[in-house]
């Protein structure tokens, strides 16, 4: 054993081969690895540009489309009374030329009764059958043995999905039900039970004979005027009355004539367009650098002819204005887009609606996502073209992850390759340390005979 360190520690030669075989091997493997490094590196170099371009292109693309759902980029109608009416434009509803006068005379309510005091809402009630009627419909509550009490009767009127409620109730007088219908007039509702039943069930008649149950609140519908012409509802918010607009009455005020016009968001458009432009240049400097990185990949080539394209591509299908071109965007000798102001507020000023459509275009019964895509749309187009599987960003990812794996790969292969290559060496340089030392042993034998036989000769 000792032999044996001696020898792979160089003693027997004299030299060092523990260092020699660090060196040799060192001298085999650091190129390759330097090598791997370089190809590794630039690979992930060209993968983070890539993630660069999708992230800009997708936060692109959901940032515009959350405006535009929003309703931020198109006109809402404004009230002169927010405490009495609201009004609100569902996306792509143009309400620019909104005007009217509104005039609330009552606001639609629900059906309420209760009942009086019971000791708990576990106190029985009573057995027997009742009937809910809601309209001309009917509805057959039953209570037996299973489910006498308050919280049964409740539950029994709740299963029958009749559009009644009920709910218990309690406090330090005890507990009581209370039952509520749907708002307006269509909503009222009786109770009765049904003759052969215990006569206890009375208590949660309606109408009752004194000691049913009591109505707090009658079933109505809203009733307001739209300049002048008499309206009711069933319920206080609709969107009938102007098509798209969701109306909210909120209190009456019979007699006092609420205000309905619009405002359009005119300094939105403007900073939005501004905040596009920005966007926008940001994505293609950022295409144009994985371009580069990448050497040129067509798929990035592709990508940045469809960006490009979006300056000039008819979103709306309005004769007039119906791209970014057509409000003053135009493009830069570097690829970069500017906008002439000058342009944009006198299209602003002339075709408002137009404009407005480029951001939020328009949803009608002619106008849809296919004729009007709008600017939103055309962006999402792109992006979910490009990273959808199979699709030039999510295809060039996959290729710059499978050349990651090649050169993981590569690098596997080349380590276990140096492993055997050092291992290979440190076999034949302790082989020769112990031929040396067994030289270097013969040498000393030899030397010290013919000493012997030189003192033997004199």
């Amino acid at each position: 054993m000792i032999g044996s360190i001696a020898t792979s520690l160089g003693v027997g030669s004299g030299i060092d081969t523990v260092r020699l075989v660090e060196d040799l091997a060192a001298a085999s493997r650091d190129p390759k690895v330097a090598q791997l490094d370089s190809r590794a590196n630039a690979n992930k170099a060209k993968i983070s540009v890539v993630a660069q371009a999708r992230s800009d292109l997708e936060n692109f693309s959901t940032t515009f489309a959350d405006l535009v759902a929003g309703g931020t980029l198109q006109s809402q109608p404004s009230v002169s009374d927010a405490t009495a009416l609201s009004a609100v434009a569902a996306p792509g509803v143009r309400a620019g030329n909104l005007s009217a006068e509104i005039s609330v005379q009552q606001l639609a309510k629900s059906q309420t009764v209760y009942s009086a005091y019971l000791a708990s809402a576990t106190a029985t009630v009573g057995q027997g059958n009742m009937t809910l009627s809601v309209g001309a419909q009917n509805y057959t509550i039953t209570i037996d043995a299973t489910n006498d009490s308050l919280t049964g009767l409740a539950a029994a009127i709740n299963a029958t999905a009749s559009g009644v409620t009920a709910n218990i109730l309690s406090d330090s007088n005890g507990a009581r039900i209370v039952l509520k219908g749907q708002t307006g007039a269509a909503g009222s509702f009786t109770l009765a039970p049904v003759t052969g039943g215990d006569p206890a069930l009375d208590r949660f008649a309606y109408p009752g004979t004194g000691t049913g149950l009591t109505l707090a609140q009658a079933a109505q519908d809203a009733a307001f005027t739209v300049d002048g012409i008499a309206y009711t509802r069933t319920t206080n918010s609709f969107t009938d009355v102007f098509p798209g607009i969701t109306l909210t009455l909120k209190k009456a005020a019979p007699g006092v004539p609420i205000a309905v016009t619009s405002a359009r968001p005119t300094e939105i458009l403007r900073q939005t367009l501004g905040d596009f432009v920005s966007v926008y240049n940001t994505l293609k400097r950022d295409i144009v650098a994985a371009r580069s990185s990448t050497g040129g990949d067509q798929a990035l080539r592709t990508l940045e002819t469809q960006v490009t394209a979006l300056i000039s591509n008819t979103v709306t299908s309005d004769p007039e204005i119906n791209s970014l071109t057509d409000i003053g965007v135009f493009t830069n000798r570097d690829g970069t887009i500017s906008v002439d102001t000058a342009k944009f507020e006198a299209a602003l000023a002339a075709k408002p609606d137009a404009v407005e459509a480029l951001f939020s275009p328009t949803r009608d019964a002619t106008h849809d996502a296919t004729t009007d895509p709008g600017l939103s749309g055309s962006l999402k187009s792109l992006k979910d073209a490009a990273t959808a599987s199979g699709g030039s960003l999510a295809s060039l990812k996959s290729r710059l992850d499978k050349e990651g794996q090649l050169i993981a790969d590569a690098r596997t292969r080349m380590e276990a390759r140096e492993v055997a290559y050092k291992n290979r060496l440190t076999r034949q340089f302790s082989g020769m340390d112990a031929r040396v030392a067994a030289l270097k042993a013969t040498q000393s034998y030899l030397t010290q005979q013919i000493k012997l036989w030189s003192n033997g000769n004199n």
